[in-house]
Order: C-alpha cells, then structure tokens, then sequence
C-alpha cells in the first residue's frame, strides 16, 4: 500500500511540474507577445539625422499617401509597425491633411496621435512690401496649401470686400504687413476671415482714437499711409512725410504725390514723372484732384500707418528728393526754395540721363 501511494505521489509530482512548466512557458509567450505588442506600439520607432522632419499630407491624401511617403522618407527602423499602430486605432480611415513636424525618436503610437488629431507645426506667414492683391497672394500663397493663383482669384471677387464693410478702392487696407501664424491647411477663405480679425485687433484702441483725433478714418489714415510709404524709404522720415501731407489736406491744396500718378498709369517703375504724365484723368491723379484719392496704392507698412497717426507737426508744403540720390527729401516751407531743390534733382536726373 505504502509503495503504491509512493508510486502516485512521483505521478502528481511530475503532473505538477509538467503543469508548472506549461505554465511557466506561456506566461514566457505571454511577456514576449506583450512585448513584441509593446514594443511596436510605445518603442521609438523614427530614426532621423536631424531633430526634427517636416512632413506634408495634401488634402484628400489616403493612408497609403501617408505609409508610402514616410517609408520613402526613410525614416521609420520598421515600417510594418507604423502602419499596424495605425490600422489598429483607426487612423487609415481617417487621414487628415496638413504640415507635421516628426521629431526624432517618435513612436509609433506618438506618431499616429499626432495625425490622427491633425497636430500639424504652424507656419509664420510674413507679407510686406506689397502692392496689389495678386502681390499678396503671391507672398502668402507659398506658405500654405492653396496657390497663388486661387488666392489671387478669391481675394478678386467682386463681392467680397462688401463682405467685410469695405469698399472694392479700400479693401486692400484690411491686410496689414505683420507676421501672423497660420496653419498650411489654411483655406482662402480662413485666410480673408483672419485677416479681417487681425484688423480689427491692430485698430481697436489708441490707433483708432488717434484715428478720431485726425478726424480721418481707418481707411483714410491707411490711403495716406499708403502714398508715405511709396514717396520714403526710411522709417524716420514717415512722420514729417505724412505731416506735410496733411498740411496740404487741411490748407486745401492738392497732394501732388508723384506715387499716386505711378498708381494711376500702373507703372512703379518710374523715376520721372513728366508734366505730361500730370495730365491723366485718374481720380489717384492728386495733381488733378484734391484730397485723398478713393483708396490706398499700396499695402503700407506699419510705421507707415503709424507715422500718419503720430505725424510730425511743422510747416513744410513742400519736398523733393535730395539730389544726391540718398534717398532721403529736401524739405521747404516755400514755393521758392522749393523749385530751388527740384531743379538740383532734375540737373542730376539729366546728368544721369534718367528721363522716365
């Protein structure tokens, strides 16, 4: 009897060890699934020289759009994984287009949480020295999705500035030359709707009760603007350019600035306007025509827009550029000493045989 429970205790022994062991080597299975599971998941999976890679998916990109050129990037140790992460949490069915800035050392689980919720890196939009609505489109459109040519054709239309309270002469004073953060996704329309909020920002406050003060608004103090900025091409002179301006305006006499005639015969280039050229029926011709003309001729700076509202107050009428091309104008209270530096300006145009 003795023998016999010996005999089946070695079996339940042995039974238990077995067990044991089969035990023992599935929670071995188990680690190295959960692992592997692990590791495909929450493991750096983006190896890169750099720290980071910018990566664009385009609107109505699909997922194979997004696995295909991140695999072309080279930028994955296992590409396989990424692409199991995303189909795992849904990503492949819900790509969303956009600039994405993939830093070194991501995983997999990272990576796809950045798509999947349309994180993208802003881009700094910067626009100034700008004309023309084409000119801005032209600035803005390479740091987003839309073209040039789309923007252009938005911004275009003929109803829009009624949209936002502006007359089609002074829609271009809406924009104002600033850097501004956007995202590359961002539509025509965004971009028109964020502009407008801008506007009202850089108004709101100390600018539009020095506005009030003028008795000028918005539009006008930017009209003015707009001419300043094409008659100076230092800063420090915006203020005493824009005080003579407005000595003129409040004495009644016509602005006579050469900028608005380049306007109105759509040539910039000039660098001698002709008693001809004086000639042209434009309402931007302020030889012609009292006043401000219907709308600015350009996008103006902001320290063009700023000296305007903080102009210089002295008695000039009168200015010309210096004749020794720096740049700089030769200011006079009088017709006189006037015509005195306009005749030194036009012997050195001669001389340098500048007659357009």
């Amino acid at each position: 009897m003795a023998k016999f429970e010996r005999r089946r205790t070695r079996r339940v022994g042995k039974a238990v060890r077995i067990s044991m062991l089969v035990v023992f080597l599935g929670l071995v299975v188990m680690v190295l699934v959960v692992f592997k599971l692990y590791s495909r998941v929450f493991v750096p999976n983006v190896k890169l020289e750099t720290a980071h890679e910018i990566f664009y998916i385009p609107s109505g990109s699909d997922f194979r759009y997004v696995a295909d050129g991140l695999e072309e990037m080279g930028i994955f140790e296992n590409a396989k994984s990424f692409e199991w992460v995303a189909a795992k949490k849904g990503y492949d069915q819900n790509v969303k287009p956009g600039r994405y800035k993939i830093r070194n050392g991501l995983s997999n689980n990272e990576l796809v949480n950045m798509f999947r919720s349309g994180n993208q890196d802003p881009v700094m939009v910067v626009f100034n020295n700008v004309r023309s609505l084409n000119d801005l489109s032209g600035k803005v459109a390479p740091y987003l999705e839309t073209d040039s040519a789309q923007l252009a054709t938005y911004l275009s239309n003929s109803e829009l500035p009624s949209k936002y309270g502006f007359e089609a002469a002074t829609f271009t004073s809406m924009f104002i030359p600033e850097t501004y953060e956007f995202f590359w996704t961002t539509s025509p329309g965004a971009f028109a709707d964020r502009m407008k909020q801008e506007h009202e920002k850089f108004w709101d406050g100390e600018r539009d009760r020095k506005a009030r003060r003028l008795e000028m608004t918005r539009e006008e103090v930017v009209t003015l603007a707009s001419i300043v900025d094409e008659e100076t091409l230092y800063d420090d002179e915006n203020s005493r350019v824009a005080g003579l301006y407005i000595n003129r305006l409040e004495q009644g006499i016509p602005l006579q600035a050469d900028p608005t005639l380049k306007f109105a015969l759509d040539d910039f280039s000039r660098q001698r306007i002709l008693n001809e050229d004086k000639e042209i029926d434009s309402p931007y011709n302020t030889y012609k025509f009292k006043g401000l003309p219907p709308g600015p001729i350009s996008i103006p700076s902001v320290s063009a827009i700023d000296g305007v509202l903080d102009y210089e107050k002295h008695r000039y009428l009168y200015m010309c550029a210096k004749a020794d091309f720096s740049g700089n104008h030769a200011f006079a209270r009088d017709y006189n000493q006037h015509l005195k530096n306009a005749r030194a300006y036009q012997r050195e145009l001669n001389k340098r045989r500048i007659y357009k």
